[in-house]
Parts: structure tokens; sequence; C-alpha cells
């Protein structure tokens, strides 16, 4: 089966749309409570853990809205992200700052963590882009945080303007014991649906081995020999097969996702 190249995602509203992007979620979501202020709000606010598949649905329908929905998508999925946000924050400890849920620094590390995470996943299965294709898809990757309160100049300028950062916030990483709990709570998968359970060896698989060795290692995870080269083969077949679907079967979980955000509307 012949590969058509011009389908190959590339802006945000393509990378979007895929659901092979899933792949990077959850290395996304540990990068994410590895920073202490966002680790302490998950375990002191969130339920993750316990409806694992509710909070999964959640972040898939902000991204795919800002990615690839309406004016009216967008605007629905903020008002429903700020009503989850408004009763997160804390005052400060011995481990951690004051937070909120709208600090512009915590919110800038999220979106740069789904940023570095689904440049990964898309190059693994698509192959590199050239410099111009990837300072768009890296310009409007910014849209993620922006869409909420993240002013647009904290997003980075450049990528190589973000590589500074990211080398900044990943030094700045500590992995909290309560933060370390849902962590693994997330990757024991013990209170997800039965089909998330049923994926979980490869989603543990890809996520371990996505994570940064410093993270993995705060984490209490290791990347064993054979898993790294079980993960290489796992991905050496996506990008093999991936690419050749059919673009109704790539953007079916983008189009259902997109159908449910529509019907949650409130009629004018």
């Amino acid at each position: 089966m012949a590969r058509n190249r011009e389908h190959d995602p590339q802006g945000i509203a393509d990378v979007g749309g895929e659901w092979i992007m899933l792949a990077g979620g959850g290395c996304a979501i540990l990068l994410q409570i590895a920073n202490p202020a966002i680790g302490r709000g998950v375990a002191e606010h969130s339920d993750f853990a316990a409806r694992p598949y509710d909070r999964l649905l959640g972040t898939l329908t902000y991204v795919t809205a800002v990615a690839c929905g309406t004016a009216d998508d967008i605007q629905t999925v903020r008002r429903i992200v700020g009503r989850a946000h408004a009763p997160v924050h804390g005052e400060a400890n011995d481990d951690t700052d004051a937070y909120s849920a709208y600090d512009h620094e915590l919110q800038l590390w999220v979106a740069a963590t789904l940023y570095w995470t689904a440049e990964r996943v898309r190059e693994r299965v698509f192959g590199p882009l050239d410099a111009r294709a990837a300072d768009r898809l890296y310009r409007e990757f910014g849209a993620i945080g922006t869409t909420l309160q993240l002013p647009p100049t904290s997003w980075p300028a450049t990528r190589a303007d973000f590589e500074k950062y990211w080398r900044g916030a990943m030094a700045d990483l500590f992995v909290l014991p309560e933060a370390g709990r849902v962590a693994r709570d997330l990757l024991r998968a013990e209170h997800a649906p039965l089909w998330v359970r049923a994926i979980m060896p490869w989603a543990r698989l890809a996520t371990v081995a996505l994570l940064p060795d410093a993270v993995r290692a705060q984490l209490g995870l290791v990347l064993t020999p054979r898993n790294r080269h079980r993960y290489e083969r796992m991905m050496t077949l996506f990008a093999a097969i991936y690419p050749r679907l059919p673009m109704g079967i790539r953007h079916l979980v983008r189009d259902r996702l997109l159908r449910r955000l529509r019907g949650l509307r409130t009629p004018a």
C-alpha cells in the first residue's frame, strides 16, 4: 500500500487530529506532575487515578478543540476547563510555594510537555519535518496554553528559545511522594475501563520509554534494554502502518471528541 506524504501531519490542526499522538499522553502527564506544584495540585484536587478515563477525556477534548475545532468549540471547552480549574489552588508549605491552576508558569509547563511529547511521537511515526514546517508547528502549538490564560508572550518565541526554557524547567523538577503515588496509580490503571486496561501494557511501555532519564529515575521507573528494544519495534511497526491508514480511521478519535463536545453545548 503506497504512502501519501501529503497526508503527513505538519500543523497543529493535523497533529491534533491523529490518535497516534495518544502514545505520548502518559509521558506528558508524568512530566507535568514532576513539577512539584502541579504534582501537589493533582494529588490534592484531582481524582485522576480513580477516574482516569474521564480525566483523559477532558484533556483530549481540550487539546482537540484548540487544535481542530471551531471558535464555538474553543469557547465551550474554555468554559469547561475554567470551571474545573477554579478550585485548584493551595497555600505554600514546606515542599512547594503556593499554587494555582491559573499560574502562568504552570500553564506554560503543561503546554510545553504536550508539545515536547507530541513532536517526538510525530517524528517517530512520520519522520522529521524541515525547519520551516517545524517552526510552524512549534508556533501553532503555543495556542494550547494561550487559549486559556497564558499570555502569548509567555510561549518561547523560537524552538531554540524553547530548548533553553526546557532545560531550565527540567532542572527544577522534583517528584513529591504524593505525585509519585499518583503516577504509580495511573500506570496500574486498576480503576480504568476494561479497554484502557487492555492497552495499558503498550501505554506503559511508551510512557516509560519516552520519559527523560532523570524523571524516569525520580519516579522509580526502569527502562530495561529488552523493553527499549520492544518499544523501538512497536514504534517501527506503527511508522510502517499508521501513515497508510485511511484518514477516516486516523481521525476517528478527533471526530468523536468534537461530536461529544458539541453535544454538551448549551443551545442558544
